[in-house]
C-alpha cells in the first residue's frame, strides 16, 4: 500500500531552493505585484534567507537568494535587499515561533486590506492551512520604516496571517509547506468572499463552525501533497531552474 510522504513526492530541496519554488508557485497564485514582495526564512543563527530586490518572483533562482542579518545587512549575496524588509526584520526579532514569512500584494487580499475588512470563510478550501487572520492598520509610516514595521508586528499579535490595511498581506508559518498552503487559501478566501458579496451574498458561511475552529488551530503542516504538487508543477515548467 502506498503511503504518501514528502520524500516520495518531490526531490530533496535546500532551503534556498524551497524559497525559490515558493516564490514561483505563489506568483502563479496571484502573488505577482511586479517587483513587490518579500519572503524570509529564519535560519536561527541571527540571519535570514530572503529574495533580492529587482527580481520578480517568477524569475528567481537559488543562486540569487540573499542571506542577511537582523539589521538588514547582506551577509551573503550580490543583489540589494528588498526595500520593505524592515517588516520581516521586526517580525523575526520578536516572533521566534515563525520560521517562514511571506509578504506581497495579491489582488483579492489587497482589496480586502484596502477596505479594511476581514472576509468570511465561505468554503472549505478557503480555510485550509489554518491559522488566525487579523486586520492590521499598519500604514502609519513608510513600509521601509523600522518603527512603523514594529508597530505592525505588535498589532498583529500571535496571528498567522494579516491584512495590512492599504497595503497587502502577511503570511507566517513554520515551513514552506505551511506558508504556501496558508497563502493560497488566504487569496482563495478573499476571492470567493468578494465574488459572493458582488453577487449579493450576505457573508453568511455554510461551513460548519466546528470545522472552522479546528482549521484555525492547524499549523498548516498536515496537507501532504498540496505543496509537493506545486513543486512538481514548477519543475515541469522550468526543469533547469533548481540546482538538483
Amino acid at each position: 500500500m502506498f503511503t504518501p510522504t514528502a520524500e516520495k513526492l518531490i526531490p530533496d530541496l535546500t532551503l534556498r531552493e524551497e524559497l525559490v519554488v515558493l516564490a514561483r508557485a505563489l506568483w502563479r497564485e496571484g502573488y505577482n505585484d511586479h517587483l513587490a514582495g518579500h519572503i524570509t526564512v529564519n535560519l536561527g543563527d541571527g540571519t535570514l534567507l530572503c529574495n533580492p530586490w529587482m527580481l520578480t518572483w517568477n524569475e528567481l533562482r537559488p543562486e540569487q537568494i540573499l542571506r542577511i542579518d537582523l539589521e538588514g545587512k547582506v551577509v551573503e549575496g550580490e543583489w540589494p535587499v528588498p526595500l520593505g524588509i524592515p517588516l520581516h526584520l521586526e517580525l523575526h526579532k520578536v516572533r521566534h515561533d515563525v520560521t517562514w514569512a511571506v509578504h506581497n500584494h495579491p489582488l483579492f487580499g489587497t482589496v480586502w486590506a484596502d477596505i479594511g475588512e476581514v472576509p468570511p470563510i465561505l468554503d472549505q478550501s478557503s480555510a485550509l492551512g489554518g491559522g488566525v487572520l487579523t486586520l492590521v492598520d499598519e500604514y502609519d509610516g513608510p513600509a521601509n520604516d523600522a518603527n512603523s514595521a514594529r508597530r505592525a508586528v505588535e498589532r498583529m499579535g500571535s496571528a498567522a496571517m494579516a491584512l495590512l490595511a492599504g497595503h497587502g498581506v502577511f503570511v507566517l508559518g513554520g515551513s514552506a509547506r505551511a506558508v504556501h498552503q496558508r497563502a493560497v487559501a488566504l487569496e482563495q478566501r478573499c476571492q470567493r468572499a468578494w465574488y459572493a458579496r458582488v453577487a449579493g451574498g450576505d457573508g453568511t458561511s455554510r461551513v460548519p463552525q466546528s470545522f472552522l475552529d479546528l482549521m484555525a488551530k492547524s499549523d498548516g503542516e498536515g496537507f501532504i501533497g498540496f505543496w509537493e504538487a506545486a513543486v512538481r508543477a514548477e519543475l515541469r515548467a522550468d526543469p533547469e531552474f533548481l540546482e538538483l
